[in-house]
């Protein structure tokens, strides 16, 4: 009964942002983050936030433009991208596990929603 349920996708140009929202219901998540895969290329890890501390992890590409935060309470993580460029250009998934989230992905995955970046 796990259901994951993205949401704020959409075009945007280069230098613009987007929040991505993902409710998760059916469980409790210690681990929760994104990856995302463009054309062509494999599902890459972007970010991830644990339950015991809140801090969050980020592949290279993304640092400082974006940040992962949860809202525990709701059961929600978040995805705040600023600076997008076309490199951005994915579609991104929501990933949940009840322990952690290792780079190749934890237990519980969403659909995915598209987010494009194009001037």
């Amino acid at each position: 009964q796990v259901h994951l349920v993205e949401s704020g996708g959409g075009l945007v140009q280069p230098g613009e942002s987007l929040r991505l929202s993902c409710a998760a219901s059916g469980g409790f998540f210690a681990g929760m983050g994104w990856f995302r895969q463009a054309p062509g290329k494999e599902r890459e890890y972007v970010a991830a936030m644990g339950r015991r501390d809140y801090t969050a992890t980020y592949t290279d590409s993304v640092k400082g433009r974006f940040t992962v935060s949860r809202d525990d309470s709701k059961s929600m993580v978040f995805l705040q991208m600023n600076d997008l460029k076309p490199e951005d250009t994915a579609v991104y998934y929501c990933n949940v596990d009840p322990v952690m989230i290792p780079r190749i992905g934890g237990r519980y995955w969403g659909q995915g929603i598209q987010v494009t970046v194009s001037s």
